[in-house]
């Protein structure tokens, strides 16, 4: 019992402080593609305050890691105005790639880090230590995150890509759906939980592979 709220601690802070860069990117590189939306509203920032959502952020992650379930959720969306960005379409995903590829970064970091520590040894498993879990959990959490928001569901971030080179026919539906927003991602993940679930483990153990082979282990 004191294991798992001790992990749930963890989990918590890892995922406040991953979504907030996470957001953060988004809002900066809206900004620095020249849309200052983001900036107006409060969002260049930070502050996690300003970045959580409720279910998303807290409550759907909580959830998977009791479901032992592959860790993963979102944020409240940095507000950006794809109009106003450089690059047209193609700007907008900078923009919305900016904050899944942090996470990806930022698990590349954590597990090497948990290499050059001892933490993870030769065979890729990590050590039983609260370090350990810190490191794991880091590298999990950040993972599930950049490969959930790859999806090309709008409105996740992977959907920004399909806008870029979609016809105006398909764009029109997806910000139809888009306007449904974390609604139906929530009904999404309810009814196709196991086919999800999968895709992102295949997915989280293909990238861990790849961590493996860089750093040797």
């Amino acid at each position: 019992m004191t294991l798992m709220i001790l992990e749930i601690i963890i989990v918590l802070i890892v995922i406040l402080l991953s979504m907030t860069i996470h957001e953060a990117m988004h809002a900066f590189m809206g900004y620095a593609l020249g849309d200052n939306t983001a900036k107006e509203e409060g969002r260049l920032t930070l502050n996690p305050i300003r970045h959580i959502d409720p279910v998303m952020t807290i409550l759907l992650p909580l959830i998977m890691v009791v479901l032992h379930a592959p860790v993963f959720g979102g944020a409240k969306p940095v507000p950006f105005n794809p109009n106003r960005v450089r690059f047209g379409d193609w700007g907008a995903a900078l923009v919305a790639l900016s904050g899944p590829i942090t996470n990806l970064v930022i698990a590349f970091i954590a597990f090497g880090f948990g290499v050059f520590s001892g933490v993870i040894n030769n065979a890729g498993a990590v050590r039983p230590t609260i370090f350990g879990l810190i490191i794991s959990t880091a590298v999990s959490v950040n993972l599930g995150f950049f490969v959930f928001n790859m999806l090309p569901i709008p409105p996740l971030d992977g959907s920004r890509i399909l806008y870029a080179v979609a016809p105006d026919g398909i764009r029109g539906v997806m910000q139809k759906i888009e306007q449904n927003g974390v609604l139906l991602v929530m009904i999404i993940v309810v009814l196709f939980s196991d086919v999800i679930g999968q895709v992102m483990s295949g997915c989280i153990r293909a990238i861990l592979r790849v961590f493996m082979n860089i750093f040797g282990v």
